[in-house]
């Protein structure tokens, strides 16, 4: 930061600020965050982890949104376990933040079909649209190399079949706890804030 922040509400507010600011700037380094859920039943290694999209952020309520397909691993996984985690890293920054939400899904409901008739509009629309749920196997045949410059074939391109109907879902997370660490040349920062009350913490 250009700016040394010393106090907590400083530092907090300008946290939100960049969550703000990653939801329209394609070129924010929090647009994508990295999201981890517990995985059912524990699975082998108990978590699971992905890169999201940051649609929304909502410093007055405390709330981040990111869209997603009905059918993908996060939505069973934030069904069954509704606390997780999104990890953020700013190389301009030189911040990280670590934040523990609690997890909330909508499928259907104005909100929703508001969300849908804008991003309908655009090129992601498709990713809400296809026949196969995220992660599921491809038909025998497609994706395995076989067919002479077929991109698709050659398992360049994912299978693009849609269908009428949409699976598009809002995950929105409360916000229950913010770890935040900076990175500075001379010496680094770490605090913590609870819902209102905060600490420092040692880096």
């Amino acid at each position: 930061m250009d700016t040394f922040l010393k106090t907590s509400e400083d530092i907090r507010e300008q946290i939100w600020k960049e969550l703000g600011r990653a939801t329209h700037d394609r070129h924010h380094a929090w647009r994508t965050p990295v999201l981890a859920t517990a995985t059912e039943g524990g699975g082998v290694n108990g978590v699971n982890a992905r890169t999201v999209v940051l649609r929304g952020a909502q410093a007055k309520h405390q709330l981040l949104e990111i869209y997603t397909d009905q059918r993908s691993s996060k939505v069973a996984e934030l069904s069954a376990q509704p606390n997780a985690c999104l990890v953020f890293w700013s190389p301009r920054l030189h911040w990280q933040l670590r934040v523990q939400a609690e997890w909330s899904i909508q499928t259907t409901g104005a909100e929703v079909a508001s969300r849908w008739q804008a991003v309908r509009q655009t090129k992601s629309a498709g990713d809400y649209m296809t026949y196969l749920a995220p992660g599921a196997s491809l038909p025998q045949g497609e994706g395995d190399g076989e067919g002479e410059g077929n991109l698709q074939g050659a398992g360049l391109a994912p299978v693009a079949k849609a269908v009428e109907e949409n699976y598009f879902a809002i995950l929105q997370a409360r916000v229950i706890e913010i770890d935040w660490l900076e990175l500075g040349r001379e010496q680094h920062r770490r605090a913590k804030w609870v819902g209102e009350a905060w600490q420092w913490l040692s880096p």
